[in-house]
């Protein structure tokens, strides 16, 4: 299977995950899926008490300069620990 097959693969299995993975492991999810399809976050810092935002933009923010194969690799990686 193809890289990027399997990456959207992982993506569709991780919508039907039968528990919550923790808040971490979201984060990662969070930032290794942005990593891989959007590459580097070059958006501005959320401000305010919107944490949820500010979690979510740091948690892609610290993959910045991983490939976005690389990013899918981790993403596949850390799905398939979830089973």
């Amino acid at each position: 299977m193809e890289l990027k097959e399997e990456f959207e693969s992982a993506v569709a299995r991780s919508k039907d995950l039968t528990e919550r993975p923790s808040n971490e492991v979201l984060l990662q999810l969070y930032g290794l899926f942005k990593q891989a399809t959007e590459g580097d976050n070059e958006e501005e810092r959320p401000g305010g008490f919107d944490f949820k935002a500010i979690a979510k933009h740091d948690a892609w923010a610290e993959l910045k300069g991983k490939s976005k194969e690389d990013a899918m690799k981790e993403y596949i990686k850390l799905m398939s620990s979830l089973k």
